[in-house]
């Protein structure tokens, strides 16, 4: 992802800063995503694993990036704050 892109996106529901997640961290997202416990903010299960992803300063909500391309929408957000 390009560092200029990621030093100016901020979540859009908080609008705390976001970093690119790390290989550990979207290992266990992906582990939840194929156990069906990842959930949108919206309510809906996540259903496909990430290959990226953004994470807030506060480490509790992680967006999407798809083809290169973070999906920030408040409802596409992934909750990481409740229990695996």
């Amino acid at each position: 992802m390009d560092k200029k892109l990621l030093d100016i996106l901020v979540c859009p529901v908080s609008g705390s800063a976001v970093t690119l997640a790390g290989q550990d961290t979207l290992t266990q997202l992906n582990e939840r995503v194929s156990a069906g416990k990842a959930r949108y903010a919206d309510e809906s299960t996540v259903d496909a694993p990430l290959e990226q992803a953004l994470i807030t300063a506060d480490r509790h909500t992680a967006y999407r990036v798809d083809d290169g391309i973070p999906v920030m929408l408040p409802e596409r957000g992934i909750d990481l704050s409740s229990p695996a």
